[in-house]
């Protein structure tokens, strides 16, 4: 039996008075890849910013239901949401690396943020991270080197690095590939089946075609609803809802 590492359950997410995801309950299971789907502004990216609290920084946002990992609500009052941010980390649509940093600081930068500052560590999670995003052997001879230098496809494995770095549980991906060219998407996409080995994967893509490549579970949004969820073979070869199948098959979104 597969093991639930994050849960949702009933979460609404609400922008002022109106609500960008409704009830949404869904399981993600350890050490696999789900994938969230839908068109534009059907609240993908709105759901996936509910599993690290940072619509905490919005403040007109107001969440209800709950949203557990390994059991626990991250909402509860007792956690604390930068502790949440380092065990449910996030990547981002463009690669976000610190313009004024090098390769080296880019990726412990959270780790210096939370007091680590012993070289030898810093530099053997630099390492293992790097080695984990499938960039270590193209940047190993110019970590002090600044990160924006790198091409795009670099830039969002720093990213991916950065975020391995603090050993997440979780990881929240944002359309990590759609501002990248085929052969840095086809690299992200192999390294993601790597990383399934030790990370829980939450994907948001607008590219059906890489959901079905690289996901274990597809949930397909619309309006704010998800509509239907389940392993995603099932879901791209035998919908059960309408609405799925019209969206797979192209003719709307």
């Amino acid at each position: 039996m597969e093991n639930v590492r994050m849960e949702t359950k009933e979460v609404t997410v609400f922008y002022g008075q109106k609500a960008g995801v409704s009830s949404v309950s869904l399981p993600m299971y350890d050490k696999k890849i789900t994938a969230l789907i839908g068109p534009s502004g059907c609240g993908k990216t709105t759901y996936l910013r509910a599993l690290n609290r940072m619509h905490d920084l919005n403040p007109i946002v107001r969440i209800e239901g709950e949203v557990l990992l390994d059991g626990e609500n991250i909402y509860a009052a007792d956690k604390d949401p930068v502790v949440i941010r380092r065990r449910v980390g996030m990547v981002f649509q463009r690669p976000t690396p610190f313009p004024t940093m090098s390769i080296f600081n880019n990726v412990v930068a959270g780790l210096k943020l939370v007091g680590v500052n012993n070289r030898d560590k810093l530099m053997e999670v630099a390492e293992r991270s790097l080695k984990q995003a499938a960039l270590w052997d193209e940047v190993k001879d110019r970590l002090s080197e600044p990160a924006v230098g790198l091409s795009g496809g670099q830039q969002q494995r720093i990213s991916i690095a950065r975020a391995l770095a603090v050993e997440p549980e979780v990881l929240l991906m944002d359309e990590p590939t759609s501002a990248l060219d085929p052969i840095s998407t086809q690299a992200i996409e192999d390294l993601l089946a790597t990383l399934k080995e030790e990370v829980t994967i939450v994907i948001v893509t607008h590219n059906m075609q890489q959901a079905a490549r690289v996901s274990d579970y597809t949930a397909f949004f619309l309006n704010g609803d998800m509509i239907e969820y389940g392993p995603t073979d099932k879901i791209f070869t035998n919908p059960t809802d309408e609405r799925t199948e019209a969206y797979i098959t192209g003719r709307f979104g």
